[in-house]
């Protein structure tokens, strides 16, 4: 990654919570088995994410992976609720950041989510995730709870800033912007030939965004 253009969030891996009854010493095998299955998707890509591999990566036996996650898909959901939950409580954060304006908020998630797209992780994990997706129900779902939380955000953002654009309209532009960026991640992300370029695409998605999100009416979306 360029060192010229340093992020400004820092969205975590994983957020792992406290499994109830669990010992510390249980807890930190949950959390190894999920960041070497993490990391197996980052570096091979879903295939590779096996349950003999992910036991492997950890040096266990995969009898211990076993008895944290009986099968693969309850590590898959785990791991996808983990990579959620970093999300959900990055976006929730700045949603609810007081003293700051609709205009500064809704500049301040087009930031984090354009940053994180220039990471290693997501620029890998996402591609790997959509691929998923087209095969597994399951994973489908998850994903697009995700992306229904962060809909939701610039959704309340959007309404604070064009208060007369009615629901069906504001969702349909909060489903945009997050497609914008999203669309991103093959073009500038981690090693992507525009990823050098990406502060200036911060700075004109967030303009755009938010004077889109402040202008936009009813009549342009239906007139003709």
């Amino acid at each position: 990654m360029p060192q010229d253009i340093p992020l400004k969030f820092q969205v975590p891996d994983l957020d792992i919570p406290e499994r109830e009854g669990g010992y510390a010493r249980g807890r930190d095998g949950y959390e190894q088995i999920l960041r070497a299955a993490l990391n197996l998707l980052v570096d091979h890509g879903h295939q590779a994410m096996t349950m003999r591999r992910i036991a492997a990566a950890c040096g266990l036996k995969l009898g211990n992976v076993t008895y944290y996650f009986p099968t693969r898909e309850e590590l898959v959901r785990a791991l996808l609720d983990a990579i959620i939950r970093s999300y959900i409580v990055q976006f929730e954060a700045i949603q609810h950041e007081e003293g700051a304006s609709a205009e500064a908020r809704l500049e301040e998630i087009c930031t984090l989510i354009l940053e994180d797209i220039r990471t290693k992780k997501t620029s890998h994990v996402f591609p790997e995730l959509w691929a998923m997706s087209n095969h597994d129900p399951f994973v489908m779902e998850r994903v697009q709870e995700l992306y229904v939380r962060a809909r939701a955000v610039l959704n309340e953002l959007i309404a604070e800033l064009n208060p007369s654009l009615p629901d069906e309209e504001r969702e349909v532009l909060a489903l945009f912007i997050s497609a914008s960026m999203e669309g991103m991640t093959m073009f500038a992300g981690y090693r992507k030939p525009f990823e050098p370029r990406m502060r200036w695409i911060e700075k004109i998605a967030a303009k755009s965004f938010v004077s889109l999100a402040r202008t936009l009416t009813s009549s342009e979306l239906r007139d003709g």
